[in-house]
């Protein structure tokens, strides 16, 4: 699979460890930065991030910040991405089986490493269910074109 995945400055260490366990596994990963733990503002890493899934030049995507609260918000500004926050396992989960999350993110000051490679786990080997969860995809593009659900 080929994963996409940047980190602020809070979360340097844990992509490189996320680096080296995904290659270990046969995965093809685009670390896109940063490499130091120089302040840097995470929009724009996340954008980055995120014009690489919608483009196909990666399958997937994972965004690393302190809490990974900001960087949620400001990928799913990004028409098509759904990003979802993962502090465990069962919301990586959900994220993928129920809402075909695109883009995984986590907080490095929120969960151990050991953790973060569980949630990768998951989320890799969890496929989209598909069923009763396309409509509710479908009503959330709506939203995301500015439309309403609300039949007003």
């Amino acid at each position: 699979m080929r994963i996409a995945i940047v980190a602020d400055h809070n979360a340097v260490p844990m992509k490189a460890r996320l680096v080296d366990w995904l290659a270990a596994r046969g995965h093809d990963v685009d670390d896109r930065g940063v490499h130091d733990e120089r302040v840097v503002d995470y929009p724009v890493l996340c954008e980055d991030l995120c014009r690489r899934v919608l483009s196909g030049a990666a399958d997937t995507g994972v965004v690393l910040g302190g809490s990974g609260s900001g960087e949620q918000m400001a990928c799913n500004k990004i028409r098509g991405i759904r990003a979802a926050l993962c502090h465990d396992t069962f919301l990586a989960g959900i994220a993928r089986g129920n809402n075909d999350a695109t883009v995984l993110v986590m907080g490095a000051k929120v969960i151990a490493p050991d953790a973060a490679e569980r949630i990768l786990e998951v989320w890799l080997d969890t496929g989209f269910r598909g069923g009763r969860h396309h409509e509710r995809l479908a009503q959330i593009a709506v939203l995301e074109r500015g439309g309403s659900l609300l039949g007003d």
